[in-house]
């Protein structure tokens, strides 16, 4: 089909539903949409269909006479295009329920029950944890498409031949209610919202070409205590890259792609790559990356310095850091998948690590690791086993993490129940500052927020996380997640880390021992429309022995030493 008549038949498409969700929101919700809603049909490439009329061919065998030779060899698969990669699982994933349902609550009132999930590809949850330019718009270059939406005509639009570009973006709004606040180990109760605006232009020059910008504009409310360096951002650029491809491979053809510029990054379960959707300024990346993706296999190869984020100024990378990695992904079965990577922190900032005797300097970490995750016959699981070594000052590094999940789905059961416990580790050091070894473990550039308790004072380093976590859907637009941590230090001595890897608290006596505290977070997702959500979570964090030892002494120390909470209520729109 012609672009610009695919075009023209989505953008009418786009104007009739606008029309029909419009009318239900002025309040006629009885109104039907005139065309029942189909299934959803699965995107066919290249696949042979026979002509109607058309002789059938005989059988070779039947036929008498010589034999006829017949290739054997089965027709090579197309490879998928880049944008359809399956996205990576979080750890302790939830796996979304499908069939026949109401998605949204909008279907709900509707009474538009679908067969499937819809094939809008935002998540059905108000985090995203992936970028704008890996959300997957390809189905609707399928002619056969039957699920459509107001925004459609935002979604490749031809604008010369063989050029397309695609528009979307996101609003975001939170509450945030901060009692007793330890992770800036003020004690105080803090009371604000945060907003958040991105937008994105995308444009591809047939599959070889691409051009991606993505803006950002965050800020916040007056706080009682310092805010976070990402809590504003007033106008600065999230994404700007190119991309080309640079070579094709095998016998289908595989694609490998180059990206030049400010990008973001995420990768596997997240726990040392993320793009950090919870701060209100994502995390974002300045460098080139080399990848390939095929049906069964990925690979990438990157090489990128972190953005500092700035309230009021253009923000710029940090010269002095390196970020480089490789990693591998192979789809072992459906539902399934083993990761290794290799990644390299080189951080030359003179006070950048404190070493033995107190001694400044920069370090240099290097990570191995791997991850094993999937589903299958309704248990989940997640193992992830990280090492880690370098220089650190005059310190030489040997440190270690361990992610061991398990879980169960009983899938048929009504609220499609999912319970999930497991150890997260990282390894912290006996004797900080006063050894030739550093045995802390670095979280490098984790997604903080979704591991070690919603309340965000707990990090990836000198921590154990004995967790369990019960997940349902009472309807299928409505999340239910409920955690609970039991937090215990590896080193006594060693220090508690916040999510940015900050000191919380110390005492290198080790006599307040490695009780940190019980973490309960209740969490609620209601999927309101195809592109809006409301998240409700609460969370509460039972203060241990250390804690309470460790708040320093003043006016403020009820408060030190108290339990901290919060309350957050956050909406988001996407188109």
């Amino acid at each position: 089909m012609n672009p610009l008549t695919a075009y023209a038949r989505r953008l009418g498409q786009a104007a009739r539903t606008l029309t029909i969700t419009t009318t239900v929101a002025a309040g006629a919700a009885a109104a039907q949409d005139p065309a029942p809603q189909q299934p959803p049909l699965p995107i066919v490439l290249e696949q042979q269909q026979p002509i109607p009329g058309a002789a059938v061919p005989l059988d070779p065998a039947a036929i008498p006479g010589p034999p006829v030779l017949v290739d054997p060899a089965p027709a090579p698969k197309p490879n998928p295009p880049r944008w359809q990669t399956p996205v990576a699982r979080g750890g302790y994933f939830a796996v979304q329920p499908t069939g026949p349902g109401y998605y949204t609550a909008l279907d709900q009132l509707r009474g538009s029950e679908l067969a499937a999930p819809p094939k809008y590809p935002y998540p059905r949850i108000g985090p995203i944890f992936i970028p704008n330019s890996e959300v997957n718009w390809s189905y609707l270059k399928d002619p056969n498409n039957t699920q459509h939406d107001y925004a459609d005509f935002l979604k490749w639009i031809p604008i010369a031949p063989g050029v397309t570009f695609t528009t979307g973006g996101e609003f975001r709004y939170r509450f945030m209610n901060e009692v007793n606040s330890m992770g800036r180990t003020s004690g105080a109760t803090d009371a604000y919202n945060l907003f958040r605006q991105r937008i994105y232009g995308d444009i591809w020059i047939q599959d070889w070409l691409r051009f991606y910008g993505e803006g950002n504009y965050s800020d916040y409310t007056a706080r009682s205590i310092a805010p976070l360096a990402t809590d504003a951002n007033r106008g600065d650029i999230l994404d700007l890259f190119a991309e080309a491809r640079v070579w094709r491979f095998g016998e289908n053809d595989n694609p490998v792609y180059l990206r030049a510029g400010r990008q973001e990054l995420v990768y596997g379960s997240q726990r040392l790559i993320s793009a950090l959707d919870w701060p209100n300024t994502r995390r974002t990346f300045d460098g080139v990356k080399m990848y390939t993706r095929t049906a069964k296999w990925d690979f990438d190869l990157f090489a990128v310095r972190p953005v500092i984020a700035q309230a009021s100024t253009l923000d710029a990378s940090d010269v002095n850091q390196l970020f480089s990695g490789a990693w591998f992904t192979y789809r072992n079965a459906p539902g399934q998948n083993v990761d290794l990577y290799y990644l390299d922190l080189n951080n030359s900032n003179l006070n950048a690590a404190i070493g033995n005797g107190g001694v400044p300097g920069g370090f240099n970490v290097s990570t191995f690791g791997g991850r094993y995750v999937g589903a299958a016959n309704g248990w989940l699981w997640d193992f992830e086993p990280m090492l880690q070594f370098g220089h650190y000052s005059n310190q030489s590094i040997m440190a270690k993490a361990v992610a061991a999940d398990v879980g169960y789905q009983w899938s048929d059961l009504a609220w499609n129940p999912q319970f999930w416990m497991g150890w997260e580790y990282a390894s912290g050091d006996p004797n900080p500052q006063a050894s030739g070894t550093r045995r802390t473990f670095n979280q490098l550039f984790p997604f903080a927020h979704y591991y070690f308790g919603f309340a965000d004072i707990v990090g990836r380093q000198n921590i154990n996380d004995y967790f369990t976590q019960f997940v349902f859907y009472p309807t299928k637009w409505i999340t239910m997640n409920m955690q609970y941590h039991v937090f215990r230090l590896d080193s006594d001595k060693d220090a508690l880390y916040g999510p940015s890897g900050n000191i919380i608290r110390q005492d290198k006596t080790g006599k307040a021992g490695d009780n940190v505290g019980n973490e309960l977070d209740i969490m609620s997702n209601l999927h309101l429309t195809n592109h809006s959500d409301l998240l409700l979570g609460y969370s509460y964090l039972f203060a241990g022995s250390y804690l309470k030892a460790t708040a320093p002494a003043g006016p403020s120390h009820d408060a030190l030493s108290a339990n901290p909470s919060l309350f957050y209520a956050q909406y988001s729109y996407r188109w």
